[in-house]
């Protein structure tokens, strides 16, 4: 029986308190990366992610655009907005075909290992003048998975950069496990409800400049957000997040998986591919 297409929202709060959560940084050990180098393999466990990698050609990331524009129209007309579009790989034959894409999977694979789960996707798209900020935050903090693991890869629909308002990170904030956040007040100004105050005074922020087909690869720990985007040019991103199948998720979160390399597990579904493009 296909899983069901609507799960879980982010969980609140105390219902993450009452499940027993490994939030160390788990270090990548593999010597003979197949797709990565050695040195990018030290440098994720270093500073907490990758950055800059091609994947798509121009081509390529033009009909991705192309398939986005189409998308983010349909989901406006429908009232929604343009963070709305999450857990799309349930429900888009082209995410999942984006979360299965093999040469993600190889770099996925290099710093997880052999049995890697697909189970998130989310457009994160900043339109011109959007004037909202995502605050500082470390993903592992919204996220029922234990231990504490997984990694995001954030796919440049279009070209980011610092006007208008790219990701950026705190490079080796990783190591300082979970850190203590506050909850936001002002939603209205920040696209997330969490913010890791004085984030800065642990180190200095790099801006994850991408052009569109290029993707960075940060760890759930790893301190990020991004600035307002007050530009005339929009800023869109698809986020893929991945798991060793080792890893459990609660609250049904298992129901979003896709194996994406190696052998089923029971823990974690395996979604087929949604028929609607």
């Amino acid at each position: 029986m296909t899983p069901p297409t609507t799960f879980n929202p982010l969980p609140g709060q105390d219902d993450l308190a009452q499940m027993p959560r490994d939030l160390r940084f788990h270090p990548t050990v593999n010597p003979s990366p197949k797709t990565l180098t050695p040195n990018q393999i030290e440098q994720f466990n270093r500073d907490g992610y990758l950055k800059g990698i091609r994947i798509f050609s121009k081509t390529e990331a033009n009909a991705i655009r192309a398939f986005f524009d189409d998308l983010l129209a349909k989901v406006l007309a429908a009232g929604g907005d343009s963070y709305s579009i999450s857990t799309a790989h349930a429900r888009y034959g082209r995410v999942w075909d984006l979360l299965t894409e093999p040469r993600i999977v190889a770099i996925v694979r290099d710093l997880l290992g052999e049995n890697v789960i697909g189970w998130g996707s989310h457009f994160f798209c900043k339109m011109p003048g959007d004037g909202k900020v995502v605050s500082w935050h470390q993903d592992s903090s919204y996220w029922p998975l234990t231990p504490s693991k997984a990694v995001t890869v954030w796919l440049a629909i279009d070209d980011a950069d610092r006007e208008n308002a790219c990701m950026k990170f705190i490079p080796g904030s990783h190591h300082h496990g979970h850190l203590t956040y506050t909850m936001t007040e002002n939603s209205g100004s920040n696209v997330l409800n969490q913010e890791v105050q004085d984030a800065e005074g642990i180190g200095e922020p790099v801006y994850d400049e991408l052009k569109a087909g290029e993707i960075s690869i940060h760890s759930d720990l790893t301190l990020h957000g991004s600035e307002a985007n007050m530009s005339t040019r929009r800023r869109c991103g698809l986020t893929l997040r991945y798991t060793p199948s080792d890893v459990i998720a609660g609250m049904d979160w298992g129901q979003k998986g896709v194996v994406v390399s190696g052998t089923p597990v029971a823990h974690w579904a395996n979604r087929p591919r949604p028929e609607s493009v």
